[in-house]
């Protein structure tokens, strides 16, 4: 009876599960950064709230890029800063007011 109970039967060897992989991250400026450019100046303003992890994770662009390119739309006037901490930076869209 003991001997049953200990031996349980062969263990099955792991498989490994299929990952999906995560979609490539734009990390430079180059080319096709252009077209995700010109689309961030279009699409971003009319955001409610914008901050550099939302525009990463939509464009598919680096974190820092992100912090560049809501900075440089600060200064053309599309968008204004609401909160700025060393982590995060938290904008919303200009108004006329």
């Amino acid at each position: 009876k003991a001997k049953s109970a200990a031996g349980g039967g062969k263990a099955k060897k792991k498989k490994w599960s299929k990952v999906k992989r995560k979609d490539k991250v734009l990390t430079t400026l180059s080319c096709s950064y252009k077209g995700t450019y010109d689309n961030m100046i279009k699409e971003v303003p009319n955001w409610k709230l914008i901050t550099p992890s939302m525009l990463a994770e939509r464009h598919r662009i680096n974190g820092s890029l992100a912090g560049q390119g809501l900075s440089e739309l600060e200064e053309k006037g599309l968008i204004s800063c609401v909160a700025h901490h060393t982590s995060q930076t938290i904008y919303t869209r200009a108004t006329n007011a």
